[in-house]
């Protein structure tokens, strides 16, 4: 059964608090040495303490998950009240939170809007698995790639995301999943990094990650921090349509994993597909994938492609698809369609989808089928969309109930 929560009225006596706030400069999303002069220039602590202060913020913000000045008690009262006076580091608005009958959630967030002219929002979703748990966030408001079988490519680009804004549905998820240790937990004491509710998490959400690299780059490197939020750069996949002038600097300067959504095997059709391919053609994008930094069996590049059926999904697609990947240490997602309002397209049929993967199996690649998830509150892969950009939420109610009667067994 699906359980969606509209969390606004629960947060209407936080709106007063939060529209002060957003005048205020947030401290997430800052890096350690932007901390400090932002602590220094704002008079509230003298240069010489500098580096202690940003020791103990960064340590309450990313290991502890205060979301308030107020819950830092190694810092002194008045000293708190300065930092509450001229920072924030309060968590986005949540418009909705959605549950799926397969455990996964979506989370509607709405943040200030910064040069879009009105408030913006996005969706993150969150994936329950056997052993572990995945984040998946947008790096922006719409996208400009319009890939023709992708849901959030019909919604035009509002903004980019900031580092903060990329930051706060990670630090959000971990809030609404108890994934933080108890404020009551010692000062000092070892707080583990395994058995996390989020142990992984995906740039694949709403946006193309290396159209915003700065913000990106800054978010993903404070989550990978290892005396913050801990994650494994091995545990977080930056995924892109193939912007093949940045594909090198991710490797150099963020250094985490990397999926390529690929989707065809030759320009004609990827040029249709993913129409980014027609400014960095296959033979681009695929040079830039063999020289992508610490490239190996051990740390290898997943091709994301999409089974979409009489489209990409012939015997024939799958020879062309091994042929091409020939030489790069590769893992092929195999994605069954997933239907969304207005599309053209429809999902492979399942015989063929398992003819394909074993194909490439055959071949050497490992080419898992991904286990549609979330699909009864549009949260699945290439669904996620704005709520301003949303059908009336009695069409919606309906396709959602269209989608579980279809896809029961998915």
């Amino acid at each position: 059964m699906t359980v969606s929560l509209d969390l606004t009225a629960e947060g209407a006596r936080d709106a007063l608090r939060r529209t002060m706030q957003a005048e205020k400069p947030s401290l997430i999303g800052l890096t350690r040495a932007e901390l400090g002069t932002a602590l220094v220039e704002a008079g509230i602590v003298p240069e010489r303490q500098a580096r202690m202060r940003v020791q103990q913020l960064w340590h309450w913000m990313y290991v502890r998950g205060v979301s308030d000045f107020a819950h830092m008690f190694n810092i002194s009262k008045d000293l708190r009240a300065e930092l509450d006076k001229h920072f924030t580091v309060a968590r986005p608005e949540i418009v909705e939170e959605q549950i799926s009958a397969d455990g996964t959630r979506k989370w509607l967030f709405r943040f200030p809007p910064r040069g879009a002219g009105r408030p913006v929002e996005i969706e993150t979703v969150y994936i329950p698995e056997e052993g572990r748990g995945t984040l998946c966030i947008s790096s922006q408001v719409g996208c400009t790639l319009t890939c023709s079988f992708c849901h959030t490519g019909t919604q035009k680009l509002v903004r980019n995301l900031t580092a903060e804004e990329i930051l706060a549905q990670l630090l959000t998820a971990r809030d609404r999943l108890g994934d933080f240790p108890d404020r009551d937990t010692p000062d000092g004491a070892i707080v583990p990094a395994e058995g996390r509710k989020i142990s992984n998490i995906v740039m694949m959400g709403m946006g193309e990650p290396l159209y915003n690299f700065e913000a990106v780059k800054k978010a993903l490197l404070i989550a990978s921090d290892g005396d913050g939020l801990s994650l494994s750069k091995r545990r977080i996949t930056l995924s892109t349509s193939g912007v093949v002038p940045e594909i090198f600097r991710t490797g150099e300067e963020i250094g985490v994993m990397l999926a390529i959504s690929l989707h065809a095997t030759n320009d004609d059709l990827r040029d249709l597909l993913v129409p980014i391919n027609k400014k960095f053609p296959l033979k681009d994008l695929i040079a830039a994938c063999k020289a992508y930094p610490g490239l190996s069996n051990a740390k290898r590049i997943t091709f994301e492609y999409v089974m979409l059926k009489d489209v990409n999904d012939s015997l024939e697609d799958a020879k062309a698809l091994v042929k091409l990947l020939k030489g790069i240490p590769a893992k092929i997602n195999l994605i069954p369609f997933n239907p969304w309002p207005g599309t053209n397209y429809q999902c492979s049929d399942w015989e063929t989808i398992e003819k394909f993967a074993d194909y490439i199996n055959n071949a050497g690649y490992a080419s898992p089928i991904r286990t549609p998830r979330g699909r009864d509150i549009l949260a699945a892969c290439g669904q996620l969309k704005s709520e301003s950009e949303r059908m009336r939420k009695v069409d919606r109610l309906a396709l959602e109930a269209m989608m579980i009667a279809g896809h029961g067994e998915a």
